[in-house]
């Protein structure tokens, strides 16, 4: 994809949002079958195990396996999900080595791709029970998500998303990554708009639009907002070594208002 197409918005019509709205079905059933199999002892390579069996049976694939480059070329994400460790912010791989424990919190990103679209979710789970303030971290997180979907609107702009997520962050006392931000998808996995979840000032953003259909996965630490990346060029942690935690949803801007389409049948969020 070259920067022009980056940079450009695209507004689904009614069908292809159907689309996605299978995609998004589909990514959310993923999700929670992979978390079915939480408990001390599992590996997170046998949660990336777990989801290429269900993709397989259904004949879908998985967007992070082989991303950007193509499976196997160097410097591609080498699994088909993120497996995402207490002070781990995105992106980590799962391995056999990594054995979860105990009070553990784990976010798991996936992104099948259902006849060409991409869906899209995840979420930060307890392994166990978790410590107090592991769960205050992690309940804030998802309320973040929640005020974020709550400030999108047709006409909007995209910069209330980070404002709605980063003065509800503040207020629990958490601090909002920078370094990594939402997204638009479709057809293609990380394209317009980026969505940050932090308050960019001045710098409004893109107005809402009908027919966009992005991403918001605000990442939340419990101290300060920095991280750096590992030698895997990956794996991005806290700079401080503390916890961070994550929730992701897709959404759509419909004529009927926004739509989480990463539900499974039966649930709701907002």
């Amino acid at each position: 994809m070259d920067a022009k197409s980056r940079d450009r918005i695209t507004l689904l019509s009614p069908a292809e949002i159907d689309c996605m709205r299978k995609a998004g079905r589909a990514a959310a059933e993923m999700l929670w079958h992979v978390a079915s199999f939480l408990k001390p002892g599992v590996t997170t390579q046998d949660l990336d195990d777990a989801a290429v069996a269900w993709t397989t049976e259904r004949g879908h694939t998985n967007g992070p396996l082989g991303y950007p480059n193509g499976v196997g070329s160097p410097g591609s994400f080498p699994r088909s999900i993120c497996t995402s460790v207490n002070h781990v912010v995105c992106h980590g791989i799962p391995s056999k080595k990594e054995k979860l424990k105990e009070g553990d919190i784990i976010n798991i990103d996936v992104s099948p791709i259902v006849d060409g679209w991409f869906g899209d979710t995840s979420r930060t789970f307890f392994v166990g029970t978790p410590p107090p303030h592991a769960q205050k971290l992690v309940e804030a997180t998802e309320e973040c998500l929640r005020r974020g979907i709550r400030a999108v609107k047709e006409g909007g702009r995209i910069n209330d998303i980070g404002k709605a997520i980063e003065t509800y962050a503040h207020e629990q006392g958490f601090s909002v990554v920078e370094d990594f931000v939402g997204h638009g998808v479709g057809r293609v996995f990380h394209t317009a708009p980026q969505v940050p979840h932090y308050f960019t000032g001045a710098k409004r953003g893109p107005r809402i639009e009908r027919g966009m259909v992005f991403t918001i996965e605000p990442m939340i630490n419990a101290g300060r907002f920095e991280t750096k990346t590992l030698s895997d060029h990956w794996t991005a942690i806290t700079a401080d070594g503390k916890l961070s935690a994550q929730f992701e949803h897709t959404i759509a801007v419909t004529d009927k208002g926004v739509e989480v389409l990463t539900l499974r049948e039966g649930d709701t969020f907002l």
